[in-house]
């Protein structure tokens, strides 16, 4: 039994309109590997009693939890929290997410490991110890000083992999929230991670303590401004996670860094120099879950020329640890999304590429690279073009 909520699991209608909007399926063509076929999976299970095999095991594991079929769906089919149900029905009884999985994601957790952990991995690729199939693109040995508080205005999460891996947009959203006249306030050492990744590995009740000591991190009502799309929709879901009124309260709190700017561009500096082209790349977390592309192109707007791709919105294959532990069809999927890039890039010159997640960045990275096209966070192109950031 897998505990599945039964009101979610009979809202599929197989009706198939996901299919198109699964990368999965997209790169394989095979039923089991979409959300329908994934759900009929489930009932299997749940409601018939078949056993749970290695394939059904694949069959889940092999799942990047973009969500991109929720909002194709007629029937509001919440298939990202039976993803989670089952995920983690499968990690209590040790399917999925083997011990090594779930130490790498306790260090998470510990922030100083972390850093110390990722300066190591750095130095490690530089000295080509670092399997190529893992796709990571090449990691910070050094990082900036950590941001400090200016204010009480809003809170700015720095969370676990952004700060240890792309810590330089802290200090272009830092810079940014400074210059619409706002000040901000960083977490404690509670607020070192989210917990997003153990939730898509299943890991419940470890997401639940994260969850716990990051909203102890940040009390008050100010707004929580978020710069990474897969943390700002786990910390938008506390409520859900959590179930009580306070992680309601939370989560209304929370808003992608974006969402915030967007709202205060005119407050921003005018850009300097000519107005670059710039690819916007959906994160799924953004588009899919938090469902607020669009204030990415409205910050964008204010500096850069927007260039759309034409796939609407399919998934890059990041998904988090994705790339890592599934990474012959990460491969496959991110290579659709590259031939979207070339389509969009055969329309005129591209200076570059925005994706406002890390996951999906640093997937596409090292991809870009030999069409000399670089990838950056969108909150790291304004701040650079209005002028906002300090010198190094």
């Amino acid at each position: 039994m897998l505990d599945l909520d039964a009101e979610k699991l009979s809202a599929c209608v197989s009706c198939g309109l996901c299919l198109p909007h699964c990368p999965t399926f997209r790169v394989t063509g095979e039923e089991a590997y979409s959300p329908r076929g994934r759900i009929d999976a489930m009932r299997g299970v749940e409601n018939d009693g078949v056993a749970v095999d290695d394939d059904f095991v694949e069959f889940m594991e092999t799942c990047v939890q973009c969500r991109g079929c929720e909002p194709a769906c007629p029937s509001n089919v919440e298939f990202g929290a039976l993803m989670e149900q089952t995920r983690t029905a499968l990690a209590a009884t040790g399917q999925v997410t083997p011990w090594w999985q779930r130490l790498g994601f306790r260090v998470l957790g510990h922030h100083r490991s972390l850093l110390a952990g990722s300066s190591a991995l750095a130095v490690a690729q530089r000295v080509k110890l670092v399997p190529a199939r893992l796709g990571l693109s090449q990691l910070p040995i050094r990082r900036p000083p950590a941001i400090t508080s200016t204010g009480d205005d809003v809170w700015l999460f720095t969370g676990c992999v952004m700060d240890a891996w792309q810590r330089s947009t802290h200090h272009s959203t830092a810079a940014l929230i400074a210059a619409t006249g706002a000040t901000y306030r960083t977490p404690g050492r509670d607020g070192a991670c989210c917990g997003a990744l153990h939730v898509h590995a299943g890991l419940h009740d470890k997401a639940v303590v994260l969850a716990e000591r990051v909203m102890s991190s940040m009390p008050g009502e100010a707004p929580i401004v978020v710069n990474s799309a897969g943390c700002g929709a786990a910390l938008k879901d506390y409520g859900s996670l959590l179930e009580t009124d306070a992680g309601k309260r939370f989560a209304a709190r929370v808003v992608d860094v974006n969402e915030w700017l967007a709202e205060r561009v005119d407050q921003l500096p005018p850009p300097t120099g000519e107005r670059p082209r710039v690819i916007v790349q959906d994160p799924c977390h953004l588009r899919h879950v938090q469902r607020i592309d669009e204030p990415v192109r409205t910050l964008l707007g204010h500096v850069a020329d927007v260039v759309e791709l034409d796939d609407d919105g399919l998934c890059c294959g990041a998904g988090g640890a994705y790339s890592a532990l599934q990474p012959a069809l990460a491969g496959d999927i991110r290579d659709r999304k590259l031939e979207a890039i070339d389509r969009a890039m055969a329309s005129g010159r591209v200076e570059m590429m925005a994706s406002a997640n890390p996951g999906c960045s640093m997937h596409l990275a090292r991809a870009l690279d030999e069409r000399s096209v670089e990838v950056e966070h969108p909150v790291d192109i304004v701040a650079r073009t209005v002028g906002v950031l300090p010198p190094t």
